[in-house]
């Protein structure tokens, strides 16, 4: 097996970042941990999402869950000190990369005009074997196909995935980040009715913050570079 490549530590010299997403808890499997360090230390997180998540409860009609899944995304945001959350109207589900997708990212960014933006990984498998949503990738390569037409982009664009090329150390925020995705009640009760909530939510947040050597075995959230001016 290949040895992972040393990350670099996450820039430092910003003050705002802008989390684009598709759909509602993306932040919480991946990034909350880092969010919360960031928003800890004064800086500014928003988030824009593409969709209320309304296909995402199973057994819960469309109309009843969309609700259901934003009010907990607001709530799971404020956890971890973000209280600016933008939803759009896409289709969850059936998120694609269209010129009407790739309008409402460019206005999204221009409006916050953020040091950075941090994406979903646009990847065929987070895992080997585990493949990637669709929703995910073609919302991800939209963003990269935005980034570019930019004539004044943020600093740098990042995916959250593995096989990164900087990392976020976090170990003092994984409390906040575990409560941060536990507040997605609902979707997590019926995704494991058999598993209490919190136990799935801490078990999700230390897979995504694995321990790394380069710095210290403490635990880290990756990010992969993606654009840079």
């Amino acid at each position: 097996m290949t040895p992972a490549k040393a990350l670099q530590p996450f820039p430092d010299d910003w003050h705002t970042a802008l989390v684009l997403v598709p759909h509602p808890d993306d932040p919480e499997y991946g990034i909350g941990a880092a969010v919360a360090k960031w928003t800890a230390a004064g800086r500014t997180v928003r988030y824009a999402l593409a969709c209320r998540g309304e296909a995402g409860i199973a057994g819960t009609a469309p109309e009843q869950a969309g609700p259901i899944r934003e009010g907990e995304q607001r709530r799971s945001a404020a956890v971890v000190g973000v209280d600016k959350v933008e939803f759009w109207s896409f289709p969850d589900s059936d998120i694609r990369d269209t010129p009407a997708l790739r309008a409402a990212i460019a206005g999204c960014v221009t409006a916050a005009a953020p040091d950075v933006v941090v994406t979903i990984y646009s990847g065929p498998e987070g895992e080997p074997g585990a493949l990637n949503q669709r929703d995910h990738i073609e919302f991800a390569r939209a963003v990269a196909a935005v980034y570019d037409t930019l004539t004044d982009p943020p600093r740098w664009l990042f995916e959250n995935g593995p096989d990164g090329t900087h990392g976020e150390t976090v170990d003092d925020h994984i409390d906040a980040a575990v409560a941060s995705l536990a507040a997605h009640h609902t979707y997590l009760s019926v995704l494991d009715p058999d598993t209490p909530v919190i136990e799935q939510a801490r078990r999700q947040v230390e897979m995504a913050t694995q321990p790394r050597a380069e710095f210290g075995n403490r635990r880290t959230v990756e990010f992969i570079l993606t654009r840079q001016r």
